[in-house]
C-alpha cells in the first residue's frame, strides 16, 4: 500500500494515506472514550491531569481553579504547564498533556478540528492603545505610529496587523515579545501602541485608556482543548468548570 506521493519538491497523502489517517483518528478518539468511561467509574475526579496554559490565563485564572480544585477534590492532582498556544496543542496531540487552555482571535486559524475537541470558555475584550503622553490631533498621524506586537507567526499578530490594514494603517512593527506585560509598559512610557486585553490591563492595575481611533469592539474567546473522545472525563470536566468558575470570578472583577 502507497501512502505518500511525489507533489512537486514535497510530498502529499494518497488517497490511501487519507483514509488511514481518517481510520487512526478515528481509533484514537475510541480509545480516549474508552478512557474516560473507565475513570467514570470513579464517583470523584481523581487521578493526574497536566494542563498546558498560556501565559495571561495561567497568571490569572489558573491559580484560583487549581485551588478550588485541591479543596473540592483532594486526590485529582492538577499540573500545570505554561506554554505558547501553538506548542500546546502539538502537545495536546501527542498526549503529553490532557488539556490545553488557549485562546483564539476573529479570523485566525484555531486549533485543528481534527483529534480535538473544543469548549469556548468566555470572551476576553481586546482594545487598541496609543502610545500615552502623545496627542493625536488626526487620523493621519497613526500611520508613523510604532508598535508593539507578539511574534509576528502568531495568530495574535496576525489578527492585529489585519484590523490595522482594515483601517488604512500599516503598522510600523518595532518590538516584538510575547510577553504583554512588556507591550503595556512599552504603551505607558509612550514608546508603542498595542492591542491589549483587558485581563492583561486588569492584571498590571494599570490606568491607561484605549484610543477613541481604534476598535473598542474587539476580543479574544477563551478555549478549553481535550482530544477527542475525551470529552466525558470526570476529572477533565472538573478541570474545565473550574477554570471556567475561576474566569467568570475574573471578569466579575473586571
Amino acid at each position: 500500500m502507497i501512502l505518500l506521493e511525489k507533489a512537486g519538491r514535497s510530498v502529499r497523502l494518497t488517497a490511501a494515506g487519507e483514509e488511514l489517517a481518517r481510520n487512526t483518528e478515528a481509533i484514537l478518539a475510541a480509545m480516549e472514550r474508552a478512557e474516560a468511561d473507565l475513570a467514570t467509574s470513579h464517583q470523584r475526579p481523581q487521578g493526574v491531569v497536566t494542563v498546558a496554559a498560556f501565559t495571561t490565563i495561567s497568571r490569572s485564572v489558573m491559580p484560583a481553579a487549581v485551588a478550588e480544585l485541591a479543596r473540592n477534590f483532594p486526590h485529582l492532582d492538577v499540573r500545570l504547564r505554561r506554554e505558547d498556544p501553538e506548542l500546546a496543542v502539538t502537545q495536546l496531540l501527542s498526549r503529553q498533556v490532557d488539556a490545553v487552555v488557549t485562546d483564539a482571535f476573529p479570523g485566525t486559524p484555531g486549533a485543528p478540528s481534527g483529534g480535538i475537541s473544543t469548549t469556548v470558555i468566555g470572551q476576553d475584550p481586546v482594545r487598541g492603545y496609543l502610545p500615552q503622553g502623545h496627542s493625536f490631533d488626526n487620523f493621519e498621524q497613526l500611520r508613523n505610529v510604532r508598535w508593539v506586537v507578539e511574534p509576528l507567526a502568531s495568530a495574535s499578530a496576525q489578527w492585529a496587523l489585519r484590523v490595522c490594514r482594515e483601517l488604512g494603517i500599516e503598522p510600523v512593527v518595532a518590538h516584538v515579545s510575547s510577553d504583554l506585560l512588556f507591550h503595556l509598559r512599552m504603551v505607558e512610557q509612550g514608546l508603542a501602541a498595542a492591542f491589549l486585553p483587558d485581563m492583561v490591563v486588569q492584571e498590571a492595575g494599570s490606568n491607561i485608556v484605549p484610543s477613541a481611533w481604534l476598535p473598542e469592539d474587539q476580543q479574544r474567546s477563551i478555549q478549553f482543548l481535550v482530544r477527542s473522545g475525551a470529552e466525558r472525563s470526570r476529572a477533565l470536566l472538573a478541570v474545565r468548570d473550574a477554570i471556567v468558575q475561576a474566569f467568570q470570578g475574573e471578569s466579575t472583577r473586571q
